[in-house]
């Protein structure tokens, strides 16, 4: 059963930096688009950043277009998701998915196949 695994959340304070990493288990998700969605409580689960299957083309949500960098190493079947700059609207659970499409950037969580356990990012102000 393919498995993403998140690490590297945790609690930083405001204008930190935490770098997430999502290591999947079968080297075919590297012809995957890669995703970042969070959800915060009581609110729904929306798209971070996104990243096509060859690096080339990202998505970033407008908020953090200036202090995420999305990036993958297909080598070492991982994805990241550098956050830096953070604010306390940024608290939340971090979830990696992977959608089959290679290039087409979905923005729902329909969009995508396989899902990962989720790591919680706090930011304290």
């Amino acid at each position: 059963q393919a498995q993403l695994v998140e690490s590297g959340g945790g609690l930083v304070q405001a204008g930190g930096s935490l770098r997430l990493s999502c290591v999947y288990s079968d080297p075919t998700f590297n012809t995957y688009t890669m995703g970042w969605f969070r959800q915060a409580p009581g609110k729904e689960r929306i798209l971070v950043a996104a990243i096509s299957a060859d690096g080339t083309t990202r998505y970033y949500l407008t908020s953090v277009k200036t202090r995420f960098t999305s990036s993958r190493e297909n080598a070492k079947n991982t994805v990241y998701l550098q956050m830096n700059n953070l604010k306390p609207e940024d608290t939340a659970v971090y979830y990696c998915a992977a959608s089959r499409h290679s290039s087409r950037l979905g923005r729902s969580d329909v969009d995508y196949d396989y899902w990962g356990q989720g790591t919680q990012v706090t930011v304290s102000s």
